[in-house]
């Protein structure tokens, strides 16, 4: 698995994917191998939940240490022979055509639509559509994560993808050390997790508390845990609009992610990015009672189980939900429980292995080998 910058995952939903994806497929008795970014990736071992990883140097640039540490992985497995290669993000299609010349099966995860993100200035937006342009072209398999991106690829490219969303299963627990650290209790905060750049857009909940004013109930805060190593204009920006009502902690992993998931009164999903996103789903999976911001691919990801908000009008239209929320606690835990259930039964992470063990088995059978992973030397 090439693309992300490894495991065990600490950063973002495609980490999570290749760690909850890998350990499946090993426990299903394929030889799983992760390329990861040997500055990111602080684990000792050789190996982590039966994945063997492959600690690569890359450029630490904003820029480039995706292509160059993909180039470098793709350049390394050559000499290792694989019956899949399984890569990660759009802007890593150029490098697809590595493994197929070498007579790999390739299929690549393109995420969302990148180039529409904030981050990216004119010549990386251009060269990230140009690279979408070529995961058409060089991978055997191009996975879309939602309808909505699928549409996207048949509609620009005329190429039809293979539409497997994002996991999650929740590990709920009770209020303990993190909570105490950061002055929160328990069914008395509002969470948002995720990067925190402009198209996420965390200052719709900074600005939604702002509105609510003193209509707050006593102790209720706001939790906005992230950070981004590329937003440190955004990320002061925020901070200096927060009242005291609005902790920011920066990241927080682990036990402590999911003891804030476990806590919460509500969850605020605000991205107006495209794609599944991974913490919608977490937040989803723990129960809690979700207001998403209302574009296609959030809408399509919470279903009826999620209340949304017009993310054009932004915090005013978050804070009149809040209210809502607020308001009855009978519709907040309606809603989690909905959640919850909708997760379970369409985004476990054993359905989509089984969604992605069986286009590996076409791939593999496609090219000549056989149409089972099991004991072969897996992705």
């Amino acid at each position: 698995m090439v693309g992300t910058r490894g495991i065990p995952a600490s950063y973002s939903g495609f980490e999570t994917c290749v760690e909850e994806l890998s350990a499946r497929l090993v426990e299903r008795g394929h030889r799983v191998t992760v390329y990861c970014r040997s500055h990111h990736i602080t684990h000792p071992g050789a190996t982590y939940r039966g994945a063997r990883l492959v600690k690569l140097p890359t450029v630490r640039n904003k820029y480039l240490d995706t292509i160059v540490h993909t180039t470098l992985s793709c350049l390394h497995l050559l000499a290792d022979r694989h019956d899949m290669v399984m890569m990660f993000i759009a802007g890593n299609g150029p490098v697809a055509i590595l493994p197929r010349l070498a007579g790999m099966p390739v299929a690549l995860n393109v995420d969302g639509l990148d180039w529409q993100r904030d981050k990216w200035p004119g010549p990386a937006k251009r060269y990230i559509q140009l690279a979408e342009w070529l995961a058409t072209k060089f991978p055997h398999a191009v996975v879309t994560d939602s309808r909505t991106v699928e549409r996207y690829y048949l509609r620009q490219f005329g190429l039809p993808t293979t539409c497997i969303a994002y996991g999650a299963k929740a590990k709920p627990l009770p209020p303990g050390e993190t909570l105490a650290r950061l002055g929160l209790e328990s069914g008395r905060y509002v969470l948002y997790v995720g990067r925190l750049v402009p198209e996420n857009c965390a200052d719709h909940l900074v600005d939604a508390f702002a509105a609510l004013g003193d209509e707050l109930r006593p102790g209720m805060k706001a939790v906005i845990v992230g950070d981004a190593p590329y937003a440190a204009d955004y990320i002061a920006g925020l901070r200096a609009r927060a009242g005291d009502r609005v902790v920011l902690p920066g990241y927080v992993f682990g036990d402590g992610y999911w003891e804030l998931n476990s806590n919460a009164y509500a969850y605020a999903f605000t991205s107006g990015a495209s794609g599944t996103h991974p913490a919608l789903l977490e937040a989803m999976a723990a129960g809690n009672c979700v207001i998403a911001n209302a574009i296609p691919t959030n809408a399509e990801t919470g279903g009826d189980a999620v209340l949304y908000y017009d993310g054009e009008r932004g915090g005013a239209d978050l804070a009149a939900q809040l209210r809502r929320v607020f308001a009855d606690p009978a519709l907040a835990a309606t809603f989690g429980a909905r959640a919850a259930e909708r997760v379970a039964a369409r985004y476990s992470w054993e359905r989509i292995t089984d969604q992605y063990e069986a286009l590996f088995a076409r791939l593999i059978a496609s090219n000549g080998r056989a149409a089972t992973m099991v004991g072969g030397e897996g992705a």
